[in-house]
């Protein structure tokens, strides 16, 4: 009988995430299984443009009693409800045991209002309203990172009733924490490791001292595949969007720059800057566009933990300035991914391959599809955002 030739496209086998060490299991055959779990109801877009109950609206009371200012564009104030508190703090007790230490953790919170404006997301807002907001994340980056004891500024977005996120109105967060969390922390380590490794030049740009950038590699390998292979979405002359080889989220994306090493968004020029814009407003119109929804995601920055001017080291600018888009939606606006069972005892899994979703997302438009909506009724067989064929995805 002959050999049976390795599909990855049909056969189950795992994948290496380098920046983490970590697996995924990929069991492409399960995209056939009918779902008859949880559904989820989908974010509603028929929202107002102004909400007076909003915390978050233009001269609304917030929270914790605080007046917004009348902003037009932007506004970031310090979070009412901060996860961590303002150094210094208290020393930690001693440990009862070895394996049961404490290490104190000290910070600040901030909340990024991405626009005035209740009903839109970062979808729906122009190139110079997203570079506004680039341009508040490098301040809070740069305003944070020099502050006495803060060694780590974490930029994020929660968007989506199902990512967590209690307020639809468009915003985003920055912890600023006097520790590297453990996510970062092993990305740069293994980034340093890569750096100082002996890999051979292949044309892709170098990291600093002319050493070899395990992003700047990946990056430069993923442009040069073609579509019908390939994993990337969407790219410019400076940034490239893709589903990682090693992705978990059945529509994961990571989104990063290409044609040079780059530590951090302080370090965009302006034309970069304009490019980031750019691809965060073409994946985000993507991502609605995919099930004609307000697609749900976590969104993270990694780059250098603090800005260089502030960081005596320069050991960090190993890091290369990426993005992490984690969205939970499965086959529909619906139909979530749940991480469980052999994904927390063992390690994660997935069934769509990342080239089908690379694929899915290529095929999407980037006009979105309200926009399209408000200028051409909806025929009768245009996509709603229900369940799907499951066989689809």
């Amino acid at each position: 009988m002959a050999e049976t030739q390795f599909d990855p496209s049909t056969h189950p086998h795992r994948r290496l995430n380098p920046l983490t060490n970590e697996h995924v299991l990929v069991s492409p055959h399960r995209t056939k299984r009918p779902w008859l779990g949880q559904t989820e109801p989908p974010q509603s877009v028929n929202l107002p443009e102004y909400d007076p109950k909003c915390y978050l609206c233009p001269g609304n009371a917030r929270a914790g009693g605080q007046l917004n200012a009348a902003y037009e564009h932007t506004m970031v104030f310090e979070n009412d409800y901060a996860a961590v508190l303002p150094p210094p703090g208290p020393a930690a007790p001693p440990a009862p045991h070895p394996l049961l230490t404490t290490q104190p953790v000290q910070g600040g919170c901030d909340v990024l209002i991405f626009h005035p404006r209740h009903d839109l997301t970062l979808a729906r807002l122009s190139l110079p309203d997203i570079e506004r907001i680039i341009g508040e994340w490098c301040e809070v980056y740069r305003k944070r990172g020099a502050q006495e004891g803060i060694n780590y500024v974490q930029i994020f977005e929660n968007k989506g009733a199902m990512m967590g996120c209690s307020n639809p109105h468009p915003h985003g967060q920055v912890w600023s924490l006097s520790t590297v969390p453990s996510l970062p922390a092993t990305e740069l380590a293994n980034l340093k490791r890569y750096a100082g490794s002996d890999v051979a030049p292949s044309g892709a740009p170098r990291g600093p001292h002319d050493c070899p950038c395990m992003l700047c590699e990946y990056a430069h390998f993923e442009a040069s595949v073609g579509p019908e292979e390939g994993r990337v979405v969407v790219q410019n002359d400076h940034w490239l969007a893709l589903v990682p080889w090693w992705a978990i989220w059945p529509f994961e994306i990571l989104l990063l720059p290409y044609r040079r090493h780059i530590s951090s968004i302080t370090d965009l020029t302006p034309e970069e800057t304009s490019a980031f814009a750019d691809l965060l407003s073409r994946v985000t119109k993507r991502y609605d566009n995919l099930f004609s929804c307000s697609f749900a995601y976590s969104m993270g920055l990694h780059q250098r933990p603090v800005p260089r001017a502030n960081d005596s080291s320069d050991e960090n600018d190993v890091a290369h300035l990426h993005l992490h888009f984690a969205p939970p939606l499965l086959r529909s606006a619906s139909v979530r991914k749940f991480l469980v069972g052999f994904e927390l005892m063992a390690e994660p899994q997935r069934d769509l391959t990342p080239e089908q979703a690379a694929a899915r997302l290529r095929g999407c438009s980037e006009v979105h599809y309200l926009d399209v909506a408000e200028s051409t009724p909806l025929s009768a067989d245009a996509p709603t955002g229900k369940d799907v064929d499951p066989t689809n995805s």
